[in-house]
């Protein structure tokens, strides 16, 4: 079977850490026998703005023996997404709007905490998207979809969100790494070593307890998706 690059997409606001996680995966990756290419696209028309990070690691081995170097993507394509990180649940929406997350492939790591867009604050009434719809269409688009406030969980933890949502990363077993491999990540990192790792063992154990709600998607045909989610 010829060998193919694991392609990560990281939707995330401004200030909650997502080009950190990036980093972290690529450094996880390059001590893993990976070469890693990290890119990222911000946004400014949502909630002080977010970023796609967009992560490719290929096995080194592999390229090696080939006697060349891999050709990685810029930027994410739909339907060629092997892990999903969402920060917040609209942007787990975004996500499957854009064809990001698909049932035959894709592993969905999702808060389920919202920061409301500009559209729904500005709604003469309530503008709100249902969170119960949202998590539907995201639980609908993935393979496995993995999801808990993970918000309050960094805050619990005196940490930030990129810390938790990685540890959730590492229970999923989505990436061919093991989770002494992600901490040591952490460490290399050097910046708030400690409140990280607290954060993601909080994450990880939460996870491997089932403590974290999670769904596997059987279904073959593509999922429906919402127009009220495209107009945000």
């Amino acid at each position: 079977m010829e060998a193919r690059a694991i392609t990560i997409a990281i939707l995330a606001m401004g200030g909650e850490g997502g080009g950190v996680l990036a980093d972290w995966i690529a450094d996880l990756a390059e001590h893993g026998g990976y070469l890693a290419q990290v890119t990222s696209v911000p946004g400014v028309a949502q909630r002080t703005g977010s970023t796609i990070y967009y992560v490719e690691l290929f096995p080194e081995a592999v390229a090696r023996s080939a006697g060349q170097d891999p050709v990685l993507a810029l930027m994410p394509v739909p339907g060629q997404l092997d892990v999903v990180i969402a920060s917040e649940l609209m942007e787990a929406g975004r996500a499957v709007q854009r064809g990001f997350v698909t049932p035959d492939r894709t592993t969905l790591i999702a808060s389920t905490h919202r920061v409301y867009s500009m559209t729904e604050r500005t709604a003469l009434g309530d503008g709100r998207v249902d969170a119960t719809v949202l998590l539907e269409g995201a639980r609908a688009a993935a393979k496995h979809l993995v999801h808990a406030d993970f918000d309050a969980m960094a805050r619990n933890s005196d940490s930030v969100i990129s810390a938790v949502l990685f540890g959730a990363l590492a229970a999923t077993q989505a990436l061919p790494f093991a989770r002494q491999q992600f901490e040591e990540a952490i460490r290399r990192g050097g910046v708030g070593v400690d409140a990280s790792a607290a954060a993601f063992a909080t994450a990880f154990e939460s996870a491997a307890g089932d403590k974290i709600a999670g769904a596997t998607n059987t279904q073959t045909g593509p999922p429906e998706r919402s127009n009220r989610l495209q107009e945000q």
